[in-house]
C-alpha cells in the first residue's frame, strides 16, 4: 500500500506560480509512475500530467502544456508539479496518484492516491 501526501497548495493571484509536492508515506516512491489530477467544484476529476518512474518521460494535458512542469527527485522520494502563469480556471483540488506504470489519463487507472491540496487562483 502506498499512501501519498500532497503539499504546497494555497491562494495565488493570476499569473503567479506555485509548486506542489507529493511524497509517499511509509515506502519508497522511486519505482512508481506519478500522475497529477485536479478536480474543480462540480466537475469531474481531470488529468493534469504524469511522469514515469525514471523521470524520463512526462505527459501533460493540453490545458497546462507550457505552463506546468512535472519533475521528480527519487533521492528524496518526491514528485513535484511546478505551476506557472496560473489562471483562475486552474482553481481546483490537486491530487497526486501513483501506480507501477503510467497507464493513461483516466483516474480509474491508478490505485494509490493522496488526499489532495487546494489551489485557488484569484483574478
Amino acid at each position: 500500500q502506498v499512501q501519498l501526501v500532497e503539499s504546497g497548495g494555497g491562494l495565488v493571484q493570476a499569473g503567479g506560480s506555485l509548486r506542489l509536492s507529493c511524497a509517499p508515506s511509509g515506502r519508497t516512491f522511486s519505482r512508481f509512475a506519478a500522475v497529477w489530477f485536479r478536480q474543480a467544484p462540480g466537475k469531474e476529476r481531470e488529468f493534469v500530467g504524469a511522469i514515469t518512474w525514471s523521470g524520463g518521460s512526462t505527459y501533460y494535458a493540453d490545458s497546462v502544456k507550457g505552463r506546468f512542469t512535472i519533475s521528480r527527485d527519487n533521492a528524496v522520494n518526491t514528485v513535484y508539479l511546478q505551476m506557472n502563469s496560473l489562471k483562475p480556471e486552474d482553481t481546483a483540488v490537486y491530487y497526486c496518484a501513483a501506480d507501477v506504470a503510467y497507464r493513461g489519463s483516466s483516474p480509474a487507472l491508478y490505485h494509490f492516491w493522496g488526499q489532495g491540496t487546494q489551489v485557488t487562483v484569484s483574478s
